[in-house]
């Protein structure tokens, strides 16, 4: 069930992003993002942090508007898919690690103001627009493309 790893964050941008491609030519960014929590306890009255830290990958055309209108320090939303992968290192120590995988990243309009400026539609991709036609089920804009090994490390 798909529908049940979705995942919508605010945070800072820990890095620019890194726009690279597969050796398909596919776009792929990668940035950091930092969720900062704050609260105040109660039985001292002082505030308490805590930051998390999440790597962010975003595929396709939204790639490069992310690169080339992102920067460290930019609060932005995010929201996507969890998706968690595993390797052994040199030493055979069995490593994991979770990120985010994003349908859609925006500047957060909260302490700041943005500039939209609308991107030519480019041919066979609609920007994630639904007829409302039903019928035949493609893939979310921002999957990996089709034939894309996974196992590929884009970076």
């Amino acid at each position: 069930m798909a529908a049940d790893n979705n995942v919508v964050l605010v945070g800072n941008c820990t890095r620019d992003p890194e726009l690279r491609f597969t050796a398909s030519g596919q776009a792929v960014a990668a940035f950091g993002l930092a969720v900062n929590r704050r609260w105040q306890n109660r039985q001292t009255n002082e505030w308490e942090e805590q930051v998390s830290f999440f790597d962010v990958t975003v595929w396709q055309q939204m790639a490069e508007n992310v690169a080339e209108t992102i920067t460290k320090g930019t609060r932005v939303v995010v929201s996507g898919r969890l998706q968690q992968s595993s390797w052994q290192t040199q030493d055979g120590d069995k490593r994991t690690k979770v990120e985010i995988v994003a349908d859609e990243v925006a500047p957060s309009l909260r302490y700041a103001t943005a500039q939209v400026v609308r991107n030519e539609r480019r041919e066979g991709f609609d920007g994630g627009a639904n007829s409302g036609g039903g019928g035949a089920s493609r893939p979310a804009p921002n999957d990996p493309p089709a034939g894309y090994d996974m196992d590929e490390e884009p970076f």
